[in-house]
């Protein structure tokens, strides 16, 4: 689909190539389309994008050949003129610093990716999962229910994260109702007291992708965060995945928790939103006559 094109869903050629070439979390279609509400498409075969009433994200990580400032910045100027969006959300390796003055939003962190390809654990790590396998179990499902609403509630009000991270939480159950490669893994107690989530996506070819989770300190189960790593991990190797997207870096708490599962910083990312200014009545006007 090109620049300006508006009606059905990426097809399913397109939408192959988009998950075979996939190596960021954001290449993940149905992860992306869930969330966003938005609608897919293709800029120069290179580009993802989605489109929702004026809001347009842009992926800027090729999904073939070396990423380029040059090449973004062509891809921006086809979206502002194609389809002048009243928002513009981007993510890329590095952003053009004139993009980065003008946007009302901006961030900036470090994707780290898990290799699990023979991967063996720590003693430590065998000993925390011995120790969470001993109270807690492990399941799968697909809706958020009120216990995982209390969960999330009581995470935001400890840790008070930035606003983004609230939408991504608000949006879990649009993007667990429309996508079938998206799964929640809940640890729950002899009680069966929920004591922890993961969100993982499984769509991209050769990865999976933690999505966002988090754990309980009323209800608090030492090990419960490792143990639905490990069933994370176990997951992918069932669906032959080569790694593990672990997300950004985010904080050093985080980074520690990544690092010693043996995450590796991969990828740098930034991030910027703008708003444009609608053209008024007169103004589309005087295009049209002048």
């Amino acid at each position: 689909m090109s620049a300006g094109a508006k009606g059905p869903m990426i097809s399913k050629d397109e939408r192959d190539y988009v998950l075979e070439n996939a190596y960021v979390p954001e290449h993940g279609l149905s992860l992306m389309a869930g969330l966003s509400g938005g609608t897919p498409f293709l800029l120069d075969k290179k580009f993802l994008c989605l489109e929702n009433q004026g809001w347009v994200i842009l992926v800027g990580y090729p999904l073939t050949g070396g990423f380029s400032q040059e090449a973004l910045e062509r891809v921006i100027e086809s979206i502002r003129g194609n389809l002048r969006p009243s928002r513009l959300s981007i993510i890329a390796p590095q952003l053009p610093e004139s993009l980065k003055e003008s946007s009302e939003e901006t961030g900036r962190d470090t994707y780290y990716i898990l290799d699990i390809r023979g991967i063996k654990l720590k003693g430590s790590l065998s000993r925390i999962l011995r120790k969470a396998r001993a109270h807690l179990t492990v399941e799968v499902s697909h809706e958020i229910t009120g216990e995982h609403r209390d969960l999330i509630g009581e995470f935001l009000e400890k840790a008070e994260p930035p606003e983004r991270v609230r939408n991504l939480f608000d949006r879990l159950p649009n993007l667990l109702r429309y996508s079938d490669n998206s799964s929640l893994l809940d640890a729950r107690d002899p009680k069966g007291r929920l004591a922890a989530f993961y969100v993982v996506d499984t769509e991209p070819g050769p990865f999976s992708t933690y999505v966002i989770g988090c754990h309980s300190k009323v209800n608090y189960v030492p090990g419960a965060s490792d143990l639905l790593c490990y069933e994370m991990i176990d997951l992918s190797l069932r669906g032959h995945k080569e790694y593990v997207h672990l997300g950004l870096g985010v904080n050093p708490g985080i980074r520690r928790f990544k690092e010693k599962w043996g995450g590796k910083p991969a990828l740098s990312y930034e991030m910027c939103e703008i708003t444009f200014k609608r053209p008024s009545i007169f103004e589309i006007f005087q295009r049209k006559i002048g």
